[in-house]
């Protein structure tokens, strides 16, 4: 009888052990399942302008800084991947994503509010770079900015890489190269034309200029026009000038972006064209003082739509 109540007892014992796996394995697959999920599988080795950087594949939540990187997105199909940006600082052709979150100021990231997103990926260029280190013990964040030394070499870089990211590789090289032969024809006119240009930001009245390997250096670099002045130092905020330079430089063509625009603030005494010294150069004379899109070249640039853009505003020279 002893010997049947124990063998009795190891048998049940036996099925509540069995029973404990088969529910601990299930909960292990649930757990499996769920985590998969809700975030991305893969991960993939990309070059972004400080190195190598490991992120995920085709993720699923992004917060985008980069307003290029944004329009790349956007012109790749993938623009709803994006749950938050610098809402505030948007350019007027991105405003369709003012419905995202807002991750905080275009120099100054939300990091509270981003951690709260649990984004996925997070893209920065140089006005966030300084947070860099706070953002990337958040999520994978990727530094996407545009190498002023080789303008188009790097765009095209970082389009590539963003389609690497997302699949979208063919449809990357595809717009680029559309882009590219576009980029030549402008090249080719500016090349044989020859007129010397000017690039100048205006701020409240205040007149900086800006040549080669500058934050407007595709004009030069890309786009094939003529410095006016060869010797202006590449800087963030360019060389200070007086509108007598500007005369002195007798430019053909002068850009103008106007940065009291993009950003807001006292307009009253920002029109160049107007300025009696300016009237008196080639560029005045003949109608060639060109206003570019100041919140495209201002608040992004570097993306596949914002390049499109620019490449529409310096063919106003051949008008």
């Amino acid at each position: 009888m002893k010997k049947y109540i124990v063998g009795l007892s190891i048998a049940l014992l036996s099925i509540g052990l069995a029973g404990c796996d088969s529910t601990n394995s299930a909960e292990t697959d649930s757990s499996a399942k769920t985590t998969n999920s809700t975030s991305p599988e893969k991960t993939i080795e990309v070059t972004d302008s400080n190195g190598k950087v490991t992120v995920p594949k085709n993720p699923e939540k992004v917060v985008v800084f980069d307003n290029g990187s944004l329009d790349t997105l956007d012109a790749l199909g993938v623009g709803d991947k994006v749950v938050a940006a610098a809402t505030d600082n948007l350019p007027a052709y991105l405003k369709d994503y003012k419905k995202v979150e807002s991750a905080g100021g275009i120099k100054e990231p939300d990091l509270e509010k981003i951690n709260q997103i649990k984004p996925d990926l997070i893209i920065i260029s140089g006005r966030q770079s300084d947070f860099l280190e706070q953002l990337k013990a958040i999520a994978p964040t990727m530094y996407l900015a545009v190498d002023t030394s080789g303008t188009w070499n790097s765009i095209k870089q970082n389009v590539l890489t963003l389609g690497q990211i997302f699949d979208k590789e063919k449809m990357a090289e595809k717009q680029l190269s559309a882009l590219e032969a576009d980029i030549k024809e402008t090249k080719t006119k500016a090349e044989e034309g020859q007129d010397k240009a000017l690039t100048v930001l205006i701020n409240e009245g205040q007149l900086s200029t800006y040549g080669k390997d500058s934050r407007f250096g595709i004009i030069y670099d890309t786009f094939g026009f003529t410095e006016a002045d060869d010797t202006i130092k590449a800087s963030t905020h360019g060389q200070s000038v007086a509108y007598e330079y500007v005369l002195d430089k007798n430019p053909e063509i002068i850009f103008v972006v106007d940065r009291t625009k993009a950003i807001g603030g006292d307009t009253s005494d920002n029109n160049v064209a107007d300025n009696e010294l300016v009237a008196q150069t080639t560029a005045g004379k003949n109608n060639k003082v060109i206003t570019l899109q100041p919140d495209v070249w201002y608040l992004s640039g570097g993306g596949l739509e914002s390049a499109k853009m620019m490449l529409e505003d310096v063919n106003q020279a051949f008008e």
